[in-house]
């Protein structure tokens, strides 16, 4: 039969050792969070990126096939330049996107302007210092 010793330490972790893991797990954790976010909207960027360069290259189409830019993003759709309009990803919805208008001809000053840039609605500003409603 063993003795156990009166100065034996009882089985288990000191409330100091708990408090220093979780505290190492914490600072893990924030950081982890913070690269997801910085990643999220460098993402989110990219796709902004993309929706505009297909938005623009389907308004230089229509352009070229049809002599004048479109009244509204819908008719890319209609037209079959586009499946849909893409989502803007910075505010969520197809519904915000920021549309000029092309100057009106000086020769038909009752034609109707076409939309020929669009940007995102959104006024937040990008990893590059540039709010997105800025990006062309």
């Amino acid at each position: 039969m063993l003795k156990r010793s009166s100065h034996s330490r009882a089985q288990g972790f000191t409330l100091l050792e708990l408090l220093v893991v979780m505290t190492i797990l914490a600072l893990l954790a924030s950081v982890g969070v913070v690269g997801v976010r910085h990643h999220t909207k460098v993402a989110k960027e990219s796709v902004l990126k993309e929706n505009l360069f297909q938005i623009t290259h389907a308004l230089e189409q229509h352009r070229a096939d049809r002599g004048k830019y479109p009244a509204a993003l819908s008719r890319l759709r209609e037209l079959g330049y586009i499946r849909e309009v893409p989502i803007d990803p910075m505010t969520g919805s197809r519904d915000t996107w920021l549309t000029e208008l092309e100057a009106p001809d000086p020769d038909q000053p009752d034609g109707d302007a076409g939309i020929y840039k669009v940007r995102s609605a959104s006024t937040d500003i990008g990893t590059n210092g540039i709010p997105y409603n800025e990006w062309q």
